[in-house]
């Protein structure tokens, strides 16, 4: 019997001009964020069949990111809640997998390329 091809699906560095923050200047301006999906699963099908019905579709997943992006929030992890909640609704099939939301450049007081919060998701979860 043959293992099945299991793998990972990612897209990476989505890029959002967003307003989450607790500051006024990030409710007002604005700051740029980062959005990274994975997923692990089994693509035995996809990689046989070539077919978009096989796999996950990376234009679904960065509707929902954007969609979800364009809510203000005052902390990322509501952001990568939300992220995490509608992938789960919309395509549950997915086992497992990981949504990473960072905002760059984050006032934190000093220099930090970015603050960076990982919600893991899927029906392990």
């Amino acid at each position: 019997m043959r293992v099945p091809d299991t793998g990972s699906i990612e897209i990476l560095g989505m890029r959002f001009h967003a307003f989450h923050g607790c500051l006024p200047y990030e409710k007002t301006h604005g700051n740029d964020f980062l959005v990274d999906f994975r997923c692990n699963l089994d693509l035995s099908r996809a990689a046989k069949s070539d077919r978009l019905e096989d796999t996950v579709d990376y234009s679904e997943i960065y509707r929902i990111v954007a969609a979800q992006m364009a809510v203000p929030s005052e902390l990322l992890e509501n952001v990568a809640g939300r992220i995490r909640d509608a992938i789960e609704e919309a395509i549950p099939e997915i086992p497992e997998f990981e949504v990473s939301v960072s905002k760059l450049d984050p006032p934190v007081g000093g220099p930090a390329a970015m603050a960076k919060v990982t919600l893991k998701g899927g029906r392990g979860r």
